[in-house]
């Protein structure tokens, strides 16, 4: 476990620095950067009664581990000024760079956050957040050396204090570390949450280590030397050391049942050799002479980690017959698996460091990228703290393609999850899956190793909404989402097209007129839309009137509850029915009429809105065109009083000429006449809206059940319009 240390000073950090940064203006700027920090926090001080710039100090220390550049030292150094010191950021980009401004400044934003929580949805929410603001990945890197050394001096702070800042750490933090695969830093955060967490099991796991450690460095050299002789007599050039067991995993394992002395890999090596083939060349030699034990062989270079952990594992029954756990992997990986994303700090000949970073950040963070957009998605929060806890931090499986390559899932994933993680297209074109050579069903759970094929034709209809109660990851859900969005958006523009040209045609207005740069300018400003298609859209999902655009263009002024009172009064259902139904509570001889826009039926949750001059008129609670208004909304109640109503819904089918026949046969099963229907047909299915006649909601219900059973129905709704 790394330490803090009190007596570092600029010496000793400039010091370790330069055993890897060469350019003297790099340099330069470091030392520029210790000076303005020192001047800033002069006079500060720590809760450990030591000068404030150790903080900054020990945090750039800690990143020179993981050969960090310039830039991300520099800020470091000043990674309080701008939060301790009334330093602003166009200080810091003025004096340094743009740069070293943005890491100082998402540095700050992020210390701003308040991390700590004790309910699932302020832990789920900051790991979101933390990713959200790093525009930079190094802006993370920083903030986890900071908090790393923030562990190193906890023990001035309270018992309380401690267990929160562990328990924040442990819940936020690593997870993190651990998905950009710096596990140098990982390791000690995970051992300092362990010791302030759960201090007696720490300190005992610390006890048995000691207590063994003779016996267990006698052995490690015993086969160091042993396997060593064993390489150099096949000629491969190799370095090996006895490695040791974390702390903190070891606790995971004891917690799992496992009692210390079956915790075999206690006693590990880990060979660095300088191709990949002499990896497996020293694997093959070392199985000659050791037998492995069976299920204990891991090729993480053929398939590497997600953080790109590579590496061979395998485990053997070596000298004095103790169980060795041996890694054999080359220089450059042994470099990948200490430093995981920010390895890329040492590859300037391939382009800017940022952008290498970046790049692997987003394919390493894609979960976090994807529970952002489920945000979006997602209004409730209780459902996006599920999604999160159920996606992100749980178990894993890697599934292959038939080319090998490696597919990361959640436990529980289907075929379909498949599918949209290779490409949306795969997604919204599959109709079939064979998974280790064998056809499966689409809602079929995947396990870790199975071989995944999924079969596509290109004149699907697309995906089935069906599939939304399928899917396992936020990824798959949003594309699917995306695919009806954007099939719903493009039917509403043609619709809503087709609504004015029709009206214009109507109000003998020609299209020059209407769409004259001016006019249709304050149009679209008038019904604050921002563009013609939007426009389009609206009209074609019933969101405005045309009889509203038509007044706009007319210039004639349009209340809002005049808005609803044309689409509430344009087409009410008869009066009489209305009255003999409808019960209103304290009026009484009132016209009672139904809203056509939603068409209630009894057992719908409804409400009444007092019109000018047209009486109560009766709409649904979950209709649009009352759900923003609270005033002239009374409570009404239906009677008991049975009558057949009408009401609309809409059926979209698979192509097919038969289809119409058999949901007119189930309307007649159920004793439900078809007053009118309208069909559409695109290119993919077709749309039948249908007035039907029914006596209560249960009824109608019942309908559009037996009509998705029907093979070519893919979807029924409800319409309002």
């Amino acid at each position: 476990m790394s330490k803090h240390q009190k007596d570092l000073t600029i010496e000793k950090l400039m010091n370790q620095i330069k055993t890897y940064v060469t350019d003297q203006k790099e340099l330069d700027v470091i030392s520029e950067a210790y000076r303005f920090a020192y001047e800033k926090h002069f006079g500060q001080k720590r809760l450990t009664g030591e000068d404030y710039i150790i903080h900054p100090l020990n945090v750039a220390y800690i990143l020179t581990r993981i050969n960090a550049d310039y830039e991300t030292l520099s800020a470091a150094l000043l990674h309080d000024v701008v939060e301790d010191c009334n330093v602003s950021v166009d200080e810091i980009e003025e004096k340094f760079g743009h740069n070293i401004a943005i890491l100082v400044d998402g540095v700050t934003k992020i210390n701003k956050l308040n991390l700590s929580g004790t309910t699932e949805a302020l832990i789920n929410n900051q790991r979101k957040i933390l990713v959200g603001l790093s525009e930079d990945v190094r802006v993370i890197i920083i903030k986890l050396a900071d908090r790393l050394n923030n562990m190193q001096t906890l023990f001035v702070h309270s018992e309380k204090k401690q267990k929160e800042t562990a328990r924040e750490t442990l819940d936020i933090l690593t997870p993190i570390a651990d998905r950009l695969g710096i596990n140098s830093i990982k390791q000690d955060l995970e051992e300092f949450c362990l010791r302030y967490l759960k201090p007696s099991e720490y300190y005992d796991i610390v006890e048995k280590l000691n207590a063994t450690k003779a016996e267990r460095d006698n052995s490690v050299a015993k086969m160091i030397e042993t396997v060593s002789e064993l390489l150099n007599k096949h000629d491969i050039k190799h370095e090996i050391f006895g490695r040791s067991k974390s702390i903190y995993s070891i606790y995971k394992k004891l917690e799992k049942g496992k009692r210390f002395s079956e915790i075999y890999d206690l006693l590990a090596l880990r060979i660095l050799v300088d191709s990949e083939q002499d990896c497996y060349q020293a694997l093959g030699i070392i199985h000659s002479k050791f037998r492995p034990k069976p299920k204990r062989f891991k090729d993480y270079i053929a398939m590497p980690k997600t953080n790109m952990y590579q590496s061979l594992h395998t485990t053997v029954f070596g000298v004095d017959g103790q169980l060795y756990e041996i890694q054999i992997r080359t220089y450059e990986m042994d470099r990948v698996a200490e430093y995981g994303i920010a390895s890329h700090w040492s590859y300037k000949e391939k382009g800017s460091v940022k952008a290498v970073m970046q790049n692997e950040m987003e394919q390493k963070l894609q979960f976090f990228r994807a529970i952002m957009d489920l945000k979006k998605e997602q209004d409730n929060a209780a459902d996006f703290v599920d999604t999160v806890k159920k996606e992100v931090f749980q178990n894993t499986i890697y599934v292959f393609t038939p080319l090998g390559d490696v597919i990361e899932l959640p436990n529980g994933s289907t075929p379909i999850d498949f599918a949209y993680k290779v490409h949306s297209k795969v997604g919204d074109k599959a109709v079939g899956a064979i998974v280790n050579s064998n056809m499966v069903p689409l809602d079929y759970q995947l396990k870790s190793d199975d071989i995944v094929k999924i079969i596509t034709n290109n004149n699907s209809a697309g995906p089935s909404r069906e599939w939304l109660n399928i899917v396992k990851t936020t990824q798959a859900k949003n594309k699917i989402k995306a695919f009806f969005n954007k099939a719903n958006k493009e039917e509403n523009l043609k619709k809503g097209e087709d609504i004015l040209s029709k009206e214009l045609r109507k109000q003998k207005i020609s299209n020059d007129d209407f769409f004259e740069d001016e006019k249709i300018k304050k149009l679209l400003s008038d019904l604050k839309v921002n563009s013609v298609n939007e426009l389009y859209s609206n009209l074609g999902s019933g969101k405005v009137s045309i009889g509203t655009v038509m007044d706009y263009f007319l210039k004639k002024e349009v209340t809002k509850e005049e808005k609803i009172l044309e689409k509430a009064a344009k087409g009410s259902q008869k009066q009489s029915e209305g009255n003999s139904l409808i019960s209103t509570s304290g009026i009484n001889d009132i016209k009672v009429n139904l809203a056509s826009c939603c068409n209630p039926v009894p057992g719908d949750r409804i409400v009444g809105y007092i019109t000018k001059g047209y009486g109560i008129t009766i709409h649904r609670m979950v209709c649009p065109n009352v759900s923003n208004l609270d005033e002239r909304l009374i409570e009404v109640n239906w009677n008991t009083n049975s009558s057949k109503l009408p009401t609309n819904i809409l059926v979209r089918v698979n192509n097919s000429k038969n289809t119409l026949i058999d949901i007119i046969s189930k309307a007649a099963n159920n004793d439900i006449p078809v007053r009118k229907f309208n069909s559409h047909h695109s290119k993919e299915d077709e749309v039948i809206e249908m007035t039907v006649l029914v006596d209560n909601k249960d009824q109608l219900v019942k309908l559009m059940n037996d009509i998705r059973m029907i093979p070519e129905v893919t979807d029924v709704e409800r319409l309002i319009k």
